[in-house]
């Protein structure tokens, strides 16, 4: 066992601290994390948007509608009349459809049978995508739910 009988410089007074105190600075970065704390704002998730006011103004033109039906039998029918090119004269009229104003094109509604063949379907919306027709949906997909 080792026992501090005095200095080595044989003064009474007693030998400088070289360790320095860390106290106040850990009280000081407290105050600073505490001040952050309370100054940053609360986050919420929640999304703040403007949202327009008031009922929207009626169309004044309704839009044309042009309806591409398939039957089980993988028959393209255009606005009720069957197709006989195929699905080259249907993307002869989706390229035609293209050449049209944005404003000017009409709706497509795809109506699939429940028995056509998904690669008759695929085809016809490649075709539409191909085209960068954007006016477009597949109507009565209630019959696919079982």
């Amino acid at each position: 066992m080792g026992m501090n009988i005095g200095s080595s410089s044989g003064s009474d007074e007693p030998e400088v601290m070289m360790d320095i105190n860390t106290t106040p600075l850990i009280d000081v970065m407290l105050v600073l994390l505490i001040m952050l704390i309370i100054t940053i704002p609360i986050q919420l998730h929640a999304v703040n948007l403007d949202m327009p006011t008031g009922n929207p103004p009626p169309q004044v033109v309704q839009p044309v509608i042009m309806k591409i039906d398939i039957d089980e039998a993988n028959r393209i029918f255009v606005n009720g009349v069957l197709v006989a090119g195929g699905l080259q004269e249907v993307d002869f009229k989706l390229a035609e459809m293209a050449k049209l104003d944005i404003s000017q094109q009409p709706e497509l509604h795809l109506r699939p049978n429940k028995l056509a063949k998904y690669e008759t379907v695929a085809a016809v919306m490649s075709a539409v995508q191909r085209f960068g027709l954007t006016k477009f949906g597949i109507v009565g997909s209630e019959q696919f739910i079982e």
